[in-house]
């Protein structure tokens, strides 16, 4: 126990752990150990897990390409609203992901504010593989922004501001000096981005529906399965949780070399 912490805080420390872990394990001790891959196995679930993975993946590259230039813009400018644009950038951190689905229903949905556009061009985008991304990125952008604009901001200005009076020039400065000096928050910001798109599940359900194999997440059948199978929502459940937790273990060990 490091010195000057009181011993009363294990207490409380405990019972939150507690909390967060019993749970865990009481899902642990339920699962059908005998029968577990073949629960997990099911064309059901392997197409599930699939297009989680598939989807995911692509959300997370356009969180990196979204998510970079914006959080270069919030750390390294300042501009009137800053402040304002901030909080609209990170409310779907905070927003009910139902709110997110009907957001985005409203937006790129055949009624919705670019339905008519997005129908002249010949797109289909609500209720199809695409909205599933559309609604995985809209949820998991934050985490890429708040990551790596507290790399930027810890990181400072010092080693641009000495690249500058060198003589490079800004896109430059962006590819040999800020980038490479902020790699471990991006990676970890993909790395959450990615981990909170694999368990996006009410944006999805809104905006993409529920047709097995083009917008049937892990999540989603994860909530059926527990309808009717409830063996096989508790072994795809424990998938989650131990890809959770390595995906945690990844952005720690990434966090820790950086320093």
């Amino acid at each position: 126990m490091p010195s000057g912490l009181p011993r009363w805080v294990l207490v409380p420390a405990a019972v939150g752990a507690a909390f967060i872990v019993l749970p865990l394990v009481a899902m642990a001790t339920r699962v059908d150990w005998a029968d577990f891959f073949s629960l997990i196995s099911s064309d059901s679930s392997q197409a599930a897990l699939w297009l989680s993975l598939r989807t995911s993946a692509v959300s997370t590259l356009l969180c990196v390409l979204l998510g970079v230039p914006m959080a270069l813009v919030l750390a390294r400018t300042s501009f009137r609203g800053q402040t304002l644009l901030r909080s609209l950038v990170l409310l779907p951190l905070v927003l009910p992901p139902v709110v997110g689905g009907i957001a985005l229903l409203y937006t790129f949905g055949r009624r919705g504010l670019l339905g008519e556009t997005i129908d002249v061009l010949g797109l289909q985008i609500a209720f199809s593989t695409t909205a599933v991304v559309i609604a995985q990125t809209f949820v998991a952008l934050p985490f890429m922004v708040v990551s790596l604009e507290g790399t930027l901001r810890t990181t400072g200005e010092r080693y641009e501001v000495v690249a500058a009076t060198l003589g490079a020039r800004p896109t430059t400065i962006l590819r040999r000096v800020t980038l490479p000096l902020v790699l471990p928050g991006l990676a970890a910001g993909a790395v959450l981005s990615f981990a909170r798109a694999l368990g996006e599940f009410g944006a999805t359900i809104t905006f993409a529906g529920s047709l097995e194999g083009v917008t049937r997440t892990l999540p989603l059948e994860i909530y059926l399965q527990r309808e009717v199978d409830p063996d096989a929502a508790v072994a795809l459940s424990l998938v989650l949780v131990v890809v959770a937790v390595l995906v945690i273990g990844l952005v720690r060990g990434t966090r820790s070399n950086a320093l």
